[in-house]
């Protein structure tokens, strides 16, 4: 409620609204007790007739009013998914886009789709409820004390029942349900997971093996959902029996007195149709904290998340991000380690790029050189030392605007589902069709692309013409080209490739612009020879390798 505005709002109405009700389930039952007295004792349908058009518009107002609460709490229920989805993206994408802290990426997208949607029943229906519970029994034991003064004492004395009950069944619900995500999450994680992996699986022949272990997970996740609903109808019975213990209480009572002339009629009947209104909100509510359950149990797993420590510095007031065409970018002191790994990755690594300089960073696997390209991306911070842009440190500057400046090539570059051209314009939205042309013959991928059936215009990706990896790379590049950043960062580009990809992808980076610093992360020494300068990284920290010699200034132009 803190995070979503919406839900105030609608707390707000359904009170509001939950006070009409209560007027309105004390008029229903005062006019009908009254309706039924008066016939008793021989009035005529022309005397009744007012009081019955009076009952007719309350239960048509009722029913009005409770339109109105479903539709106020699929309003605020459509604002908070909304609200919380988005959340989860900006913490996800912006703030921790490294994934660092060991979530897996199965549980965010249960979370965010399916998790949410069970949200709404908490906000529609359960919040609605709630209010209810609280303002009708209140009313009810207040109107019938004038009435009748024992009834609203055995009223009061067992009201506090269906509550003990709902608190006790709800403690093992949350349990329960907490245990039906976990199994949820499971599944979900085990099947992205093997989604991802069926060329390798279908390579070795392990797909059968998968699917029988997809049906074990898929059983637990039923077994814990029927466990879920077996306590949620088991409560109901529960909450029913209490509520009928208390009506039949108040009934009995009220019928000997009846039966002795100690209570007149009307009143008798009032306490005895407002009776069952008192313990029909809790039960009612009841019903909707299962219907509820999951989507909290979601929620704070949700909470959780957007609670946790942002992996990047997030400043109040940035500073201006300074320009990497006129200032050099400098590690200082640099230090850096995993949440799941013991020791630092990098211990007081420092280096200085010029503007415009060409720098490879080389060194063996698991050194850290992608955890440097996660650093200059700020995808990631230092746990010690800083990185600099002249004499700015990158905290001090919008997280948007560094990234900005920076344009990145991964190791497998991801070809999403469009066309050529939109591919490349992931880089520049507003490229024009020169622009795009531009860097893809800067990448060495205008000829394989103008090879295609449509050009820039042929569909690829998901359910699109196939690329090959060399293909896919050079495109990537082209994005990267297309982004006109003052800082390109290349991160093993040519890794994953056959010889022949490998020698156009490194042909490619060698005839880059020099207009721009370019700093490449590579494992291949020889794509590193045409740059101006060469260090290693060994045991977190850099220097000049032996077997690499950097290029003289005539080789450099």
């Amino acid at each position: 409620m803190a995070r979503a505005r919406g839900v105030r709002a609608a707390l707000a109405g359904d009170t509001l609204l939950g006070v009409l009700g209560a007027v309105l389930v004390l008029a229903q039952a005062t006019l009908l007790a009254s309706v039924i007295a008066r016939a008793w004792g021989g009035a005529s349908l022309a005397d009744v007739t007012p009081a019955l058009l009076g009952f007719a518009a309350v239960v048509a107002a009722r029913s009005g009013l409770t339109w109105g609460f479903e539709t106020v709490g699929r309003r605020a229920a459509a604002s908070v998914l909304s609200d919380l989805r988005m959340a989860l993206v900006r913490r996800r994408l912006r703030d921790a886009p490294a994934a660092l802290d060991g979530v897996q990426s199965g549980e965010v997208a249960a979370a965010a789709v399916g998790g949410i949607e069970a949200l709404e029943s908490y906000f529609a229906k359960y919040l609605p409820q709630v209010v209810l519970a609280c303002i009708v029994p209140l009313a009810v034991v207040l109107w019938c004390a004038p009435i009748d003064l024992l009834s609203a004492g055995i009223m009061l004395a067992t009201l506090p029942l269906v509550p003990i009950f709902m608190v006790l069944v709800g403690w093992y619900t949350q349990k329960r349900t907490t245990e039906r995500y976990a199994a949820m999450v499971r599944l979900s994680t085990h099947f992205l997971d093997v989604v991802r992996g069926l060329p390798t699986l279908r390579a070795f022949n392990r797909g059968e093996a998968q699917a029988e272990r997809i049906a074990e997970v898929s059983d637990d996740y039923r077994r814990a959902t029927m466990g879920t609903l077996r306590v949620s109808f088991l409560s109901g019975a529960v909450l029913d029996l209490a509520a009928t213990l208390g009506v039949a209480l108040i009934a009995v009572t009220v019928g000997v007195r009846l039966v002795e002339g100690h209570l007149a009629l009307q009143a008798g009947l009032t306490v005895l149709i407002l009776a069952p209104e008192l313990y029909a909100p809790l039960r009612a509510l009841g019903a909707q904290y299962h219907a509820s359950a999951d989507g909290m149990a979601v929620a704070d797993r949700i909470l959780d998340l957007l609670d946790e420590p942002a992996a990047v510095t997030v400043p109040d007031s940035a500073v201006a991000m300074p320009d990497l065409r006129a200032v050099p970018l400098r590690l200082d002191d640099v230090a850096f380690s995993y949440p799941s790994r013991e020791g630092d990755v990098l211990r007081g690594a420092s280096l200085v790029v010029e503007p415009g300089e060409r720098v490879a960073i080389v060194g063996p696997s698991g050194a850290g050189k992608s955890t440097i390209a996660s650093l200059l991306l700020r995808l990631t911070e230092p746990t010690g030392g800083a990185v600099m842009a002249g004499s700015v440190d990158a905290r001090e500057v919008d997280v948007d605007a560094w990234r900005a400046a920076v344009a990145w090539v991964p190791q497998r570059g991801t070809i999403l589902r469009g066309t050529v051209a939109d591919n490349i314009r992931l880089g520049a939205p507003d490229a024009s069709d020169v622009a795009v042309r531009e860097a893809a013959r800067a990448a060495g991928a205008d000829g394989f692309i103008a090879a295609l059936p449509d050009g820039y215009d042929t569909v690829v990706g998901e359910g699109g013409r196939a690329l090959s990896a060399g293909q896919g790379q050079r495109l990537a590049l082209a994005r990267a080209l297309v982004r006109d950043a003052p800082l390109l960062l290349l991160d093993e580009p040519t890794a994953n490739l056959d010889a022949e990809s490998a020698a156009l992808v490194a042909e490619a980076v060698r005839r880059l612009p020099r207009d721009r610093t370019v700093v490449l992360i590579a494992h291949d020494r020889e794509l590193a020879r045409g740059m101006d300068r060469v260090v290693e990284l060994v045991d977190g920290a850099f220097t000049l390798p032996d077997n690499v010699k950097a290029p003289d200034a005539e080789e450099a132009r």
